[in-house]
């Protein structure tokens, strides 16, 4: 166990950084496998852009990579132009 305050707030931080990035990485897994399954091409385009935004903003925060943002986001893209 921690010896130190700073040791300890440290341990409460990380626990509560660890479930807000969580958090969001999943949800942008849930938005990506969204995009992935949607068939109709107005609703992909709107969707990507949604979809874009979520991974650049994640990225930016460094909850993900930001070169894993840009192979989603390059995939995705690719995906919809396809439809």
């Amino acid at each position: 166990m921690a010896n130190h305050k700073s040791s300890i707030k440290r341990i409460r931080e990380t626990e509560t950084r660890r479930l807000h990035n969580r958090y969001y990485a999943k949800t942008m897994r849930n938005a990506v496998r969204k995009l992935r399954a949607t068939t109709e091409k107005e609703e992909a385009a709107s969707l990507l852009v949604k979809v874009t935004s979520m991974l650049d903003k994640l990225a930016k925060k460094n909850i993900i990579h930001k070169n894993k943002a840009a192979n989603l986001k390059s995939k995705l893209a690719l995906k919809v132009n396809k439809l």
